[in-house]
């Protein structure tokens, strides 16, 4: 398996005489299966919610998707299942996947919904599975509940009590160092949204919206053939810029497919910036944006930076592998003409309707539903431009409502998040 990897500038043109251009890097990285190459073996944690408010036919269904994903595993794959609600237990101990009747039957006999929410508690015991068959497979994590996490109570400068959110941000930020993926799922319309995307975010993952009980064996479907393609794990971006290039100071590196990421970024010593972006699919492109500033540079055609990828291959049990580096060229000139790139282009679009997305959702928070109405509408223009049409409406739907002093409910509130950083599921 190797990496591909492509560079280009949004505009490869820079004028000699500007002192401070700015222009965005679009990176796209994905892994090529080589001719005698095959699926990776998945070693696969389902975490799942059986708090009393999944009682009925939500738990059912989600009985129905998992046994549905467990019908696609092949042999060698790996399962585990946790479940949680005021406490955690491990139903199916992390295992090769060979009696599939027997797995099935302790899932009945075992997920039965009744009691509180305590999130981290079934990611602990998640990620404490996972790690019994990490090596030389695809370790990644469903993560699903329809509620809110437990808060801690805060009197004065004193905080009582298990913070549940709090600890479940720290377990995901923890899993990545194992080289654990973790996935979120949203059930119905009353889990907390900040904590799943900042959970799937963190742990490199993606964030899936099960708005009603049916659509959840898609939504299952949907992320496993995701975790299927995986030809790579541990992948990290290198970037090294030369002397009068510097990357923004401001949100400098975010991904935006397959889904839109804000990107945290550290320097290491040789001045490389380093950049995680967890399991790379095959023939599926990771594409990322790096926001720089060109300073004054020679006419002519420059080398301004380079990218490399870090990565770990679980076929050959090789860890740490580089791949071609990559430079990046700007074409400095006495007469500058832009040269737009129109994929770099839309990636940009892409990233605007992201952070639009977000800055109406903080004007909603603060009351302004005129300002979150405007900025909503603005996404929507953005949404358009790029062809996504399914987004624009979702938006627009949103704006209008806000514009005639209708409140949002739970479920717009959630699909506006969702077409924000990703192609809405229906």
């Amino acid at each position: 398996m190797k990496v591909k990897l492509l560079s280009v500038l949004n505009d490869s043109n820079v004028d000699v005489g500007q002192a401070n251009s700015q222009r965005q890097i679009g990176i796209s990285i994905s892994a090529i299966a080589g001719e005698f190459d095959s699926n990776l073996p998945l070693n696969l944690c389902l975490i799942l919610d059986k708090s009393g408010s999944m009682h009925g036919q939500p738990i059912n269904t989600v009985i129905q998707a998992v046994e549905g994903l467990l019908d696609q595993l092949k042999p060698g794959d790996r399962i585990s299942i946790v479940a949680f609600a005021g406490s955690a237990e491990v139903i199916v101990p992390n295992q090769v996947v060979q009696d599939l009747a027997n797995i099935k039957s302790q899932i009945k006999n075992k997920l039965n919904a009744s009691g509180g929410t305590v999130i981290a508690e079934g990611l602990a015991l998640g990620i404490t599975e996972l790690m019994k068959g990490t090596k030389g497979s695809v370790s990644q994590a469903f993560l699903l509940t329809d509620g809110h996490g437990e808060s801690s109570l805060r009197i004065w400068k004193w905080e009582l009590g298990p913070d549940d959110n709090k600890r479940c941000l720290e377990l995901a930020n923890k899993a990545t160092k194992f080289n654990l993926t973790l996935n979120t799922l949203g059930f119905g319309t009353n889990w907390n949204q900040d904590l799943l995307e900042k959970i799937a975010d963190a742990g490199g993952g993606t964030l899936a919206y099960i708005e009603h009980p049916e659509q959840a064996v898609d939504e299952f479907s949907r992320l496993f053939r995701r975790i299927q393609s995986v030809g790579l794990t541990n992948a990290y971006l290198l970037l090294s810029l030369m002397p009068n290039v510097r990357l923004a100071e401001l949100k400098p590196i975010a991904q935006v497919a397959p889904d839109t990421i804000e990107l945290p970024v550290q320097q290491e010593a040789d001045g490389r910036f380093v950049v995680r972006l967890g399991d790379l699919m095959q023939d599926v492109e990771r594409v990322v944006l790096a926001n720089i500033y060109l300073g004054n540079l020679p006419e002519g055609r420059q080398e301004i930076g380079h990218i490399q990828i870090r990565y770990d291959d679980p076929a050959v049990d090789k860890q740490g592998l580089l791949s071609a580096i990559a430079p990046v060229y700007a074409d400095v000139v006495r007469l500058y003409q832009p040269n737009a790139n129109p994929q770099v282009q839309q990636s940009i679009l892409t990233l605007a309707k992201y952070r639009q997305t977000q800055l109406a959702e903080a004007k909603l928070q603060q009351g302004d539903l005129i300002g979150a109405a405007t900025m909503l509408q603005t996404a929507a223009k953005t949404a358009l431009q790029i062809g996504d049409t399914g987004a624009a409406t979702v938006l627009q739907t949103s704006a209008t409502r806000l514009q005639a002093g209708e409140e949002l409910s739970e479920a717009d509130r959630k699909k506006t998040r969702i077409v924000s950083k990703t192609i809405l599921q229906e």
